[in-house]
């Protein structure tokens, strides 16, 4: 991929004019190197790709009349990009977080904190992203058409809803024993999701 090079007089051009026509040009030069960069660090958002290249493009809008590009000291300005968009697309997981409710937080308990670690994060870009990934996680665990609909019903009724095992098995014909062997199959699983989706963003 083709990697901009960053033009002074464009900055200062569409700085200076929120309505510069140069502003199409600014837009062709980064939107191809910030969208290889979302995909490859959040996979995940891909199909909210548009609206956060445009909350980024917007925030540039605000921040360029007072910035003052300075090369080898403040750094890449596709990087200064980046940074903004990265911000953009933690804030959108955080908000996707925020919505899993008692849920997340019953299964992040049954899964004993796949994240790892157990203790806060420094970074709060960094905690939001990790819960963030959990939540994400196991709706894709749910979503998946290879695990057997029962299975995920006994995982949900007793790692989620917090019910007896015994009580599940019960209800669904099956020994404890097996309630308890799909309980840790969908935790095993749950973490590797996990896993994939940190790696996935470079935490």
């Amino acid at each position: 991929m083709h990697v901009p090079t960053t033009s002074r007089t464009l900055l200062r051009d569409i700085g200076a004019d929120a309505d510069s026509p140069r502003w199409a040009e600014f837009v062709a030069r980064y939107r191809p190197v910030l969208e290889a960069f979302l995909a490859a660090k959040f996979p995940s958002l891909a199909g909210e790709a548009d609206d956060l290249l445009q909350e980024t493009f917007l925030a540039v809008v605000r921040v360029l009349p007072s910035y003052r590009y300075v090369p080898g000291e403040k750094g890449a300005f596709r990087n200064y990009l980046a940074g903004i968009l990265r911000n953009k697309a933690l804030m959108r997981l955080r908000s996707r977080a925020a919505e899993v409710g008692r849920a997340r937080r019953a299964a992040e308990d049954a899964a004993a904190r796949p994240c790892g670690g157990g203790t806060a994060a420094a970074d709060p870009d960094d905690a939001a992203w990790r819960e963030a990934a959990f939540e994400i996680a196991l709706r894709q665990l749910l979503a998946d058409d290879a695990i057997q609909e029962r299975t995920k019903q006994v995982f949900v009724r007793v790692a989620v809803k917090g019910e007896a095992p015994a009580d599940v098995a019960r209800d669904f014909g099956i020994s404890r024993n097996a309630a308890d062997q799909m309980r840790s199959r969908m935790v095993r699983r749950l973490r590797e999701l996990v896993s994939a989706l940190e790696n996935d963003a470079g935490v």
